[in-house]
């Protein structure tokens, strides 16, 4: 089985399909995936269902299953074969005991999702699936009937029936430190601007990437984030907002459009300006390539959504409510276990030890990241 790329005819949307064996599109997911694409979910996410999808459709082939007639039983050992290693998953290979997971248990849900959300879909359109994985319940906002529903006194039960216990996971954050170093190693002015408005904003990479020069009022030190279809497949992933900066990105702006970007005519503000086509809204794939030499040049094994989380723990440690980026974007803002220890940080009485709490970073690393990054270059 397959995932494939495919265009929308006429909207030149791109989005993804899942092919059988026999190089056909397997008919109830390519309208599921279909459906995603005509509700606005972006290509990636469509991607990734059609990946979780073609696990199950695989497993059930494996199986000799109808999709219709597959019951909770059989869910719980897809999530047991989606744990195998590839090699053991054919059944060819014994696979001992002690082997580890291939998967990981947020990875093993995130499947769930996808297939509990493609049931769903076909409930809704009439189609007949099996009674102990889901019964849709029309009317108010919906809900699945579990397995053992009947003991619970008809109560809607918004979970899937089947999911793994994953452990906590705090987000990775960068230093100081770090940030400078990132910053530095950055011989050109787009690409220091591109990590220095993460850093500044919170904005995810995608956002930066899509961003318009209309979209920064230089007066008022603002960055408005806008959702809008982009060139280059960047996408706000969700909502439109608009967050303060400060006067020196906006100088680091105004140096990158008068050294590097020059007359080029183009709408988007990170752009091919060494590369060909010329002028062409800069990539992801681009951005990563450069992540991967500064990776290379700093040793430090980053990612640009760290920038992200960097910025929601700055201003949480600071006490200043980190709205203007978050609010409106649905973004898991830090757990409550390291809230209490950026509590601590901060000065707060609590009941545990930063190391207690398993936090990732110290008290004093909490302390020092309220000191300032040089976001412009030093003069030459």
């Amino acid at each position: 089985m397959l995932v494939h790329p495919v265009v929308v005819p006429g909207s030149g949307t791109l989005s993804w399909t899942v092919l059988g064996d026999d190089d056909v599109p397997v008919v109830p997911v390519d309208r599921f995936l279909a459906y995603l694409t005509d509700i606005g979910r972006s290509p990636n996410t469509v991607k990734a269902y059609a990946h979780d999808l073609k696990d199950y459709w695989g497993w059930i082939g494996l199986r000799g299953l109808d999709w219709r007639e597959a019951r909770l039983e059989d869910v719980g050992e897809f999530v047991a074969w989606l744990q195998l290693p590839a090699a053991g998953r054919s059944g060819a290979v014994a696979v001992l005991p002690s082997a580890a997971t291939a998967v990981t248990a947020a990875t093993v849900n995130r499947k769930l999702a996808a297939v509990s959300a493609f049931y769903a879909h076909q409930a809704r359109n009439g189609a007949a699936v099996g009674d102990l994985l889901a019964a849709w319940k029309t009317g108010g906002r919906g809900g699945w009937k579990p397995f053992l529903h009947h003991v619970s006194k008809g109560r809607q039960h918004r979970g899937r029936a089947i999911s793994l216990k994953v452990p906590v996971k705090l987000p990775r954050i960068l230093t100081v430190a770090e940030t400078q170093a990132i910053l530095d190693a950055c011989t050109r002015l787009r690409d220091r601007f591109f990590f220095a408005l993460m850093h500044e904003s919170g904005c995810r990479a995608g956002e930066a990437l899509g961003l318009r020069h209309e979209d920064i009022a230089a007066a008022e030190r603002e960055i408005s984030i806008v959702p809008r279809d982009n060139a280059n497949g960047a996408r706000a992933k969700s909502g439109g907002r608009t967050v303060p900066v400060g006067g020196e990105l906006i100088r680091l702006y105004a140096d990158y459009l008068h050294e590097e970007y020059g007359g080029i005519d183009s709408d988007y503000v990170f752009i091919n300006i060494w590369a060909q086509p010329r002028g062409q809204a800069w990539s992801y794939p681009a951005a990563y390539d450069l992540v991967l030499r500064l990776r290379a040049k700093t040793g430090i094994d980053f990612d640009p959504h760290w920038f992200r989380h960097s910025a929601a723990t700055r201003w949480q440690v600071s006490g200043v409510a980190p709205a203007a980026s978050f609010s409106s974007s649905c973004e898991r803002t830090l757990p409550a276990v390291q809230r209490a220890a950026l509590g601590q940080a901060r000065g707060h009485n609590g009941p545990h030890t930063m190391r207690d709490l398993g936090c990732h970073h110290l008290v004093a690393s909490c302390r020092t990241m309220m000191q300032p990054v040089r976001l412009q270059r030093m003069p030459t």
